[in-house]
């Protein structure tokens, strides 16, 4: 087994022994040579898991017991019924329960549930997109003429002050789909895939949606948006060819992007979702950040990233660099600071994005192990040595490394230390307990 895996057998023992965790690349080859599914290793899929644990017991009323999360792993393995006990009742308590209800959040969890990989909408848009490749080369002329054809719509773009606010709409009255004049190029064939989404698709997103549950209407919405929008992305880049491209440039991201005609923010979802069985990718995650450090986009896809469990960003994290230098790809190595001795080194790349239609940026972020990143031609030249990785946080109030120079607050939950004698070069001192 552990040659099949590629790893010592050594390292396998302290697998069987809940010594070690299941690292990502370890997940792809259990999945390839054993044909397991993933999310059987999720000792419970409603708790999200050791990440869903861990980030519970990150919360401020445990800050003064320490727990990292190596313990978290052990409680889970240990008692996985007792684990999620506790995340029941985390979740019913004070904000976390606020939270739970929220419908953006309940959306969420669903798409980590399939680790934002659905492989019938897969499928279906790359039988779609080759039908569509063998009428016309350019994609937009033959997403057009798709819906000219089958559905009698003509495509129309209204200048700005007929459309301030909208990027497409669907007329039925004049038998036309209309796009704002402001979009993109990939943005314009974006749109017009989405509304085959919505007119081809419409069914089998719903029954998707459907199978799961949600306490609101609004969750179940958003999730057929998400649905709708992975079929979007999959008609731009189907699955196999887009595979292949991966694998033939290294993952080389302009080079991908002017391949498929799609934007940095398009990519950066299609790359979370690399999991067919017999064809898997390497398992990235994605978020979009605004300038002020708030998350507006978080998926995890398959890689078990921790570094998506806040809603503020760590500064010396350089997606915050990204706004300065648009046209570029910013790499950097980090470790998520509190990790304990299962830390693990991500490898992620940033980029500044404008908005859909202008009107503002936001950085694109996506990631994965650094230990899986040698491949990838953004990687080159970037060392990957653990001694190099940069320490984060999840935001300054959930960071309790007492040395960063850039805390614009303290952790919650610290006892503040005050000195009349000396004053330290960092904005707070504190103690690691709760007073």
């Amino acid at each position: 087994m552990s040659a099949r895996l590629g790893i010592s057998a050594s390292y396998l023992n302290l697998i069987e022994r809940n010594k070690r965790p299941v690292s990502a690349r370890v997940v792809v080859q259990l999945v390839d040579q054993f044909d397991l599914d993933p999310r059987r290793l999720t000792a419970d899929e409603a708790i999200g898991g050791l990440d869903g644990l861990a980030r519970r017991l990150a919360d401020e009323r445990f800050a003064d017991l320490g727990i990292d999360r190596e313990e978290a792993a052990e409680f889970l393995a240990a008692a996985p019924q007792a684990a999620a006990a506790f995340a029941q009742l985390f979740d019913k308590a004070g904000d976390a329960g606020a939270r739970q209800s929220d419908p953006l959040a309940a959306s969420s969890r669903e798409i980590d549930r399939w680790r934002n990989h659905f492989a019938d909408l897969d499928h279906a848009a790359e039988e779609l997109s080759d039908e569509l490749r063998l009428s016309r080369a350019d994609m937009g002329a033959a997403l057009t003429e798709r819906l000219r054809e089958r559905h009698q719509l003509a495509i129309r773009v209204l200048p700005r002050e007929v459309m301030p606010e909208t990027l497409r709409r669907l007329d039925l009255h004049a038998r036309q789909v209309q796009l704002a004049e402001m979009l993109s190029p990939a943005s314009r064939n974006f749109q017009l895939a989405l509304q085959l989404a919505y007119l081809e698709q419409g069914e089998a997103i719903t029954q998707l949606a459907a199978g799961s549950q949600f306490e609101e209407e609004a969750g179940r919405r958003l999730f057929e948006r998400h649905l709708a929008g992975y079929f979007a992305a999959a008609i731009l880049m189907p699955y196999s060819r887009f595979m292949r491209a991966c694998d033939a440039t290294g993952y080389d991201l302009p080079v991908l992007e002017r391949r498929f005609n799609v934007s940095a923010e398009q990519l950066a979802h299609r790359l979370t979702t690399l999991q067919r069985v017999g064809q898997r990718g390497l398992p990235f995650f994605m978020a979009r950040i605004d300038r002020a450090g708030q998350f507006s986009k978080r998926i995890a896809g398959a890689s078990g990233s921790p570094l998506l469990g806040s809603d503020a960003s760590c500064p010396l994290w350089n997606v915050h660099e990204a706004f300065e230098r648009p046209d570029q790809w910013l790499p950097q190595v980090v470790r998520l600071e509190g990790d304990g001795e299962t830390a693990r080194d991500w490898f992620t790349l940033s980029h500044a994005v404008d908005a859909s239609g202008g009107g503002g940026k936001f950085a694109v972020v996506i990631g994965l192990e650094a230990r899986l990143a040698e491949p990838l031609a953004q990687a080159r030249g970037v060392s990957l040595r653990p001694e190099q990785a940069q320490p984060i946080g999840l935001g300054c109030e959930r960071c309790r490394r007492p040395d960063c120079r850039q805390r614009s607050l303290p952790p919650r939950g610290a006892q503040l230390a005050f000195d009349t004698i000396s004053r330290a070069a960092t904005p707070f001192e504190f103690g690691t307990r709760v007073g």
